[in-house]
């Protein structure tokens, strides 16, 4: 199977983001197409192997990140009266 050198920089991506983080937990798919890395940082990578419509095989490299606790809130206050809307 043939790699091409973008997938390659999706899996080198993959790899700089999950650096220095323990494997917490690891899944293969029964038919071997997949597998799953959960780890420490709570990142979870998926890498797979699937045929295009040509029938040539493609490298799948997905990687979840938790959610970034966000600090900022739009604050809207509420005048009653302005706007001419009823509430």
């Amino acid at each position: 199977m043939a790699v091409s050198v973008q997938d390659l920089r999706r899996v080198a991506d993959a790899l700089d983001a999950i650096r220095g983080q323990e494997v917490l937990d690891a899944t293969v798919r029964a038919d071997l197409r997949q597998f799953r890395l959960t780890f420490s940082g709570g990142s979870i990578l998926v890498v797979g192997a699937a045929s295009d419509a040509d029938g040539r095989g493609r490298l799948e490299v997905d990687i979840v990140r938790p959610a970034e606790e966000t600090t900022h809130q739009l604050d809207v206050p509420f005048e009653p009266g302005v706007g001419g809307g009823r509430w």
